[in-house]
């Protein structure tokens, strides 16, 4: 017998008509696997055709200090921690300058340590990355990181986003979304910026012309209402301001933190989440199946349902993963990513941050 909830919300999709509340929650609980897969796949080539693009990155974690104490990371530590560090402005600048530096992308990520989290530490830092590698776009600092370096210098979000973008950054990253439901956050990060404050450093961002990134940790303590109710939240926000160049679905990695008990993420719950996220998120143009969080196999699978994007550091020092437990390689060549995009049926499409089209031109 057909299927008729889910092909008046295939009509929805085909006719560019928002998906409501209740349409993610069906699709996550009751449509048939394949068939979601399919019209995410579907909506995707209208809006990507055969595309698969990938990123030549660097990415760089500068210190694992950190005082928020989200309990599902298994990076951080607490300064007298022996697993903690924190490079200094010479070794940041060192490292990300460092041959060959031929890469598009450097991408940023720490965490809340009172001695490196700052404006007055990164601005001069940023300066001096923008001045020695000009060809490489900085994406740089979580909405969760600008929250707190804004709250710590006693400006406002639209002040310390206008020094970062006019010292040179180009995007904010999206971590730090985790879960946009007050009830998660209590659970999970209760010591790191709300919903609310989160939503608003992107709001402001995008006003003053920074383009972002948003992601969804999944796979912890959050229902599957909970997750659709953050889709919807990043919909209604990029309805708003057309800021959101990309969301990224991210795997809970449950080793080495507090939410092991949780367990591993499954491969058809991870195709769903991409292929959901994809039909609710109809206003972001690029859905990502990070390969360092499922693995290369997975993510060529994500490709056919809903993701345009394998994204993943090629070039870097990438440890949050690592440290969670991750089987994968935290680095590839590149000629490996494009060879699994063309195995996945794609073309692969070199981008930058902005996703500007590098290679094929």
């Amino acid at each position: 017998m057909p299927d008729t909830r889910f092909a008046a919300i295939a009509e929805k999709v085909r006719a560019h008509e928002p998906l409501s509340r209740a349409d993610g929650v069906y699709l996550f609980k009751q449509a048939p696997f394949h068939e979601v897969g399919k019209l995410a796949n579907e909506l995707r080539t209208e809006k990507n055709g055969r595309r698969a693009y990938y990123v030549f990155k660097r990415y760089l974690n500068t210190t694992n200090v950190c005082y928020a104490e989200c309990k599902f990371c298994s990076f951080a530590a607490f300064e007298k921690d022996p697993r903690s560090y924190r490079w200094t402005a010479e070794q940041i600048i060192d490292k990300a300058c460092a041959e060959p530096n031929d890469y598009d992308e450097l991408h940023i990520v720490g965490g809340h340590d009172p001695k490196q989290t700052s404006l007055e530490f990164w601005l001069p830092v940023i300066a001096a990355l923008h001045e020695r590698i000009p060809h490489v776009q900085l994406a740089l600092f979580t909405a969760a990181e600008i929250d707190y370096m804004c709250k710590r210098a006693r400006c406002s979000y639209e002040e310390g986003l206008t020094q970062f973008r006019d010292a040179g950054v180009t995007s904010l990253n999206g971590g730090g979304a985790e879960i946009l439901v007050k009830r998660v956050r209590d659970l999970v990060c209760p010591r790191k910026a709300s919903a609310q404050e989160w939503l608003e450093v992107h709001r402001v961002a995008h006003s003053i012309g920074m383009k972002t990134n948003c992601t969804m940790l999944y796979g912890h303590v959050e229902t599957l209402d909970e997750r659709v109710e953050h889709l919807a939240l990043l919909r209604e926000l990029q309805a708003q301001t057309g800021g959101f160049k990309c969301f990224v679905p991210l795997a809970f990695h449950p080793e080495e933190n507090e939410l092991h008990e949780y367990g591993w993420t499954g491969g058809v719950d991870d195709l769903r989440t991409i292929a959901v996220s994809r039909l609710m998120l109809d206003n972001i143009d690029h859905i990502k199946a990070y390969w360092i969080s499922y693995g290369i196999k997975m993510a060529q699978l994500g490709l056919n349902f809903g993701a345009d994007d394998i994204d993943g550091p090629v070039d870097n020092q990438q440890r949050i993963y690592r440290d969670a437990g991750s089987k994968t390689d935290q680095s590839t060549p590149l000629s490996d990513l494009k060879r699994a995009i063309e195995e996945a049926g794609f073309e692969p499409t070199r981008r930058n941050l902005l996703y500007r089209v590098l290679e094929p031109a």
